[in-house]
């Protein structure tokens, strides 16, 4: 990973644990249970640099809320592992997504960002469904709380979220930010 590539990781996971912070706050549903719209960072992260660089900023984003539901709520240090491994599976998912279906070539329509952002989501809810399970300690009580829970308002988010990726995905202000984010450029000689 190239400099400009960590970079980019870096701020998307304080982006993400900043936007986790004000959904946190800002938007408790139920003790335990908040909105978290961190991995909209993770996602921007993985689908305009790639897999690698999605993988770590899902790690980044996801110390605070493992943090906040781990050791601080009640998933123990099992949640402090496993929420930023989560996220950071989403990354790593939409970067290989992006990467799959070409979504930085000019003449994609920007409303594959909707499906691809469903897709990237799924290797976390699989893992999320287990994490649950291991954390409850059976598969009744884990699937329970995962499928009555934690799925609908990830749901929610992620409906949210895909809209959002679909809206700066056909932005060409943002995407041409993006594109000078990354582009080799040769110091000026004095």
């Amino acid at each position: 990973m190239d400099t400009k590539r960590l970079t980019f990781a870096l701020m998307m996971g304080a982006l993400g644990s900043a936007l986790f912070a004000i959904s946190y706050y800002a938007g408790p549903i139920a003790p335990g249970i908040a909105l978290d719209f961190s991995i909209l960072a993770v996602f921007i992260a993985g689908f305009y640099a790639g897999p690698t660089t999605g993988f770590f900023a899902g790690i980044i984003a996801g110390i605070l809320p493992g943090i906040m539901f781990g050791p601080l709520g009640m998933g123990g240090v099992a949640g402090l592992v496993g929420l930023p491994f989560g996220k950071g599976l989403s990354g790593l998912t939409s970067g290989l997504v992006g990467k799959g279906l070409k979504l930085k070539e000019k003449n994609r329509s920007s409303l594959l960002g909707i499906p691809a952002t469903y897709l990237s989501y799924i290797p976390e809810a699989i893992f999320t469904l287990g994490y649950f399970i291991f954390l409850m300690g059976n598969i009744t009580s884990g699937s329970e709380v995962f499928f009555t829970a934690i799925l609908p308002k990830s749901l929610v988010e992620i409906t949210i979220i895909s809209i959002i990726i679909a809206a700066l995905m056909g932005n060409t202000g943002f995407n041409t930010f993006i594109k000078a984010h990354f582009t080799k450029t040769k110091p000026k000689e004095i």
